[in-house]
């Protein structure tokens, strides 16, 4: 699992000296990227950032700002002149799948320079994901349970205690203005073309219909969890992700969301316990641009388990989990919560927890009668390895975690500490030995039928 000494993540390359030269692309819609800049000149670096639309350029407003108006065939060669130029060491961007952030990805490698991607924490709330390569299906973190056990062995006891509360607030106006203001000023970026799949207005005035239409319906869903766990109801859960959520759409391999749905309720509709329920829940953000309610009420039709599968917008998640027998998710972090509970997980697509041990490795049709929960010693070893190796604490929109992210980003990207995880990334064991894809199987059948 060793990496080359030479690619070590928290070594100098020859040549090299101690002052870096980090480019940031897009970020975390925060200050989170300019205060880290900030940070890190403090400690004689120096910091770029390329601003793709008018929103990056509202977040950043700092020295090193540099715009890029061009078409997206100009990119390419504009951010390779960029970092050679520059005499790039690092590059941090938010997500590892947008189109202008793999292109300067594979620019970055083919100079082996240190790659840096951040994103909401694996765990909640008060933590963010910060790691070397990639997340998910590229994430430098192992899946080997020996390696997990042997991380764990030399990494602190983690204080897993609520230290930071974020804003919900802060990040619904923060998010509004960053791609708002992007889509009604395209024309100071004419050649930007963003990675969202709908128009944000729309997608912010159907999350807000949703959102009060739950507070309707989430005690609804509440209370079938009570009835179905005082009645003795042994029922599994589906929890949805966004559709336009890059796990799904790099991380799995589903073209969109209907699909999967239609996977697991043919499976459970074949091969689970007879007198089980399905209970598929809405991610409580989906701006509900596409009916679930209606694409799961025809699934469930076609598969003749309508009497057995109830859709769940809104309620409590936690003692949904606590009262099931499992759990079906594509690579949601409602993953993590139900391995914390104890539960039997299930993933369709590529997750950074689908260690052996921790999710059941079997096919989907198994699943219903075969799984085991986790093995309580591995999932406490595995939380000990994340939280030192590939997260930092803090949050992205309230002012105190925001500092205490900073510092914690700042600390991990000066070198000088070495402080990376030594591992070779998935991506890098991916391009020796490609993993099968475990759903693939079942879509093929799915498209079949």
């Amino acid at each position: 699992m060793r990496d080359d000494p030479a690619r070590h993540a928290g070594a100098v390359s020859p040549g090299r000296t101690s002052r870096q030269v980090f480019l940031f692309l897009q970020g975390p819609i925060s200050p989170f990227f300019a205060d880290i800049a900030s940070a890190l000149e403090a400690r004689g670096h120096r910091c770029l950032r390329v601003n793709l639309c008018f929103g990056d350029w509202l977040f950043w407003r700092r020295p090193g700002g540099i715009n890029f108006r061009g078409s997206r065939e100009k990119w390419p060669a504009f951010v390779a002149d960029l970092i050679d130029r520059e005499g790039v060491t690092d590059l941090v961007l938010l997500g590892e799948q947008r189109f202008y952030h793999k292109v300067a990805i594979a620019v970055a490698k083919a100079r082996d320079l240190n790659v840096t991607v951040t994103d909401f924490g694996y765990l909640r709330p008060d933590w963010i994901t910060f790691e070397r390569d990639g997340m998910s299906g590229d994430s430098c973190f192992p899946r080997d349970p020996q390696a997990v056990l042997d991380l764990a062995r030399t990494a602190p006891e983690p204080d897993l205690a609520p230290r930071y509360r974020d804003s919900f607030l802060t990040q619904v106006v923060w998010d509004m203005a960053y791609h708002l203001m992007s889509n009604w000023l395209w024309w100071l970026y004419p050649g930007y073309r963003s990675h969202q799949v709908h128009h944000p207005a729309l997608v912010y005035l159907g999350t807000g219909l949703h959102m009060l239409t739950a507070r309707r319906t989430g005690p609804k869903g509440d209370a079938l969890v009570r009835s179905l766990r005082e009645a003795g109801t042994p029922y599994y859960v589906m929890p949805l992700q966004m559709e336009n959520d890059f796990q799904l759409r790099a991380y799995s391999p589903f073209f969109d969301l209907k699909t999967p749905i239609h996977t697991v309720l043919r499976s459970f509709a074949a091969h689970a316990p007879a007198g089980s329920r399905l209970l598929v829940k809405v991610h409580p953000l989906d701006p509900n641009i596409r009916n679930w309610r209606r694409i799961v009420r025809r699934s469930a039709q076609k598969w003749n388990v309508a009497d057995r599968v109830d859709y769940v917008d809104g309620g409590n998640l936690a003692p949904m989990l606590e009262g099931s027998q499992g759990v079906v998710t594509v690579n949601s972090t409602v993953g993590m919560w139900a391995m914390r509970a104890g539960k039997p997980i299930m993933t369709l697509g590529a997750a950074v927890y689908d260690v052996d041990g921790l999710t059941y490795q079997g096919s989907l049709d198994r699943f219903w009668t075969e799984a085991q929960p986790p093995r309580a010693d591995l999932w406490n070893a595995f939380v000990k390895a994340v939280v030192a190796n590939i997260q930092i604490r803090g949050v992205y929109y309230a002012p105190e975690g925001l500092a205490a992210a900073v510092e914690a980003a700042a600390a991990r990207l000066d070198l000088a500490n070495d402080a990376w995880l030594d591992v070779r990334s998935r991506a890098a064991r991916r391009r020796e030995a490609p993993e099968a894809q475990p759903a693939l199987g079942a879509i093929e059948a799915m498209q079949n039928a």
